[in-house]
């Protein structure tokens, strides 16, 4: 129960994120540059505080920090040295920010399902690829899988009536593909929520320079569009992740792999309910393509045997 709650509660989170990025900037409400900049504020600002309120209780509760201690040492063989050394890096920092930006940038031209689509797509494609890269032995199935995603992504950009803007599609997969790099990233990480934590505050660096770009903006910023910002920010992302993370030791690796694939058909539903958007034919068989092809390749996922 209490892992469904936490699952239902994060995708609903992240797939309010590209719902209020949509909104925020669909009626130029706030620019891309200074949406991004209160969002990595406001998500760096909650996520500090979580981490905060969470060193609190661990330091009030002796069972719950020896029971963290205990599962550390079994990850890593260490226990508070590993977490503590749980701090992000420049790296992953940069990655999050060009996700950030990019995901701003393409969301003043795509609509809220077709951003989350291609955004979904790119990260799964570069993980993907990441494996294939390091030689990771696929099935046929995985293989076919693959192959169809592929196909489902370049009958979504053929061009009709409906066909999204190429240019914010690119742009959204460069968030995507910098969302997908963060992730490989982390893998390793003994403590995610401090992780990230760690690296949204880190990106905040790159804010003076975000900042500057969008200060020929700052006129046309309405109360609105920054209470949208901080929404995406503190509770889209803040909150969202940290939810995911309660969420994620109750789940399979793969169950946690599979219940992502709901994001871009809950973003194509928030779109069309407060944004009135439309679910065009084309979007409806490139999602229902894209997404059924990454559910086999993730379930095949341990079934690899050797062809010769």
């Amino acid at each position: 129960m209490k892992a469904a709650l936490f699952t239902m509660i994060a995708l609903i989170a992240f797939a309010a994120n590209s719902l209020l990025c949509r909104m925020a900037l669909a009626d130029g409400a706030i620019d891309a540059w200074n949406f991004t900049v209160i969002r990595l504020l406001s998500a760096a600002a909650c996520l500090g505080l979580i981490m905060l309120l969470q060193a609190y209780f661990l330091r009030r509760n002796p069972l719950r920090r020896n029971r963290l201690r205990r599962n550390t040492s079994k990850q890593t063989g260490n226990t508070d040295k590993t977490v503590l050394q749980d701090i992000g890096d420049g790296s992953s920092s940069l990655c999050l920010v060009i996700y950030a930006l990019c995901f701003s940038v393409a969301y003043q031209a795509l609509d809220t399902g077709t951003g989350a689509l291609i955004l979904f797509a790119a990260v799964q494609l570069t993980m993907i690829g990441w494996g294939i890269y390091h030689k990771e032995p696929l099935t046929r199935v995985q293989w076919t899988a693959l192959l169809i995603a592929l196909i489902g992504f370049v009958y979504l950009m053929l061009p009709s009536a409906s066909t999204p803007s190429l240019s914010a599609a690119l742009i959204m997969a460069i968030s995507g593909s910098a969302w997908g790099i963060y992730s490989i990233r982390g893998k390793n990480c003994v403590t995610p929520l401090r992780t990230t934590g760690f690296n949204f505050i880190r990106s905040l660096v790159a804010v003076p320079i975000l900042a500057l770009l969008g200060m020929s903006y700052l006129n046309d910023i309405s109360m609105t569009g920054i209470i949208l910002s901080v929404a995406s920010g503190a509770i889209a992302s803040g909150i969202g992740y940290s939810v995911w993370y309660m969420a994620m030791p109750l789940l399979k690796t793969t169950q946690s792999a599979v219940v992502q694939l709901c994001v871009p058909v809950l973003a194509a539903l928030f779109g069309m309910i407060f944004l009135s958007e439309k679910l065009t034919l084309d979007f409806i068989v490139a999602s229902a393509v894209i997404l059924s092809a990454v559910l086999v390749f993730i379930l095949n996922k341990g079934r690899v045997k050797s062809y010769h």
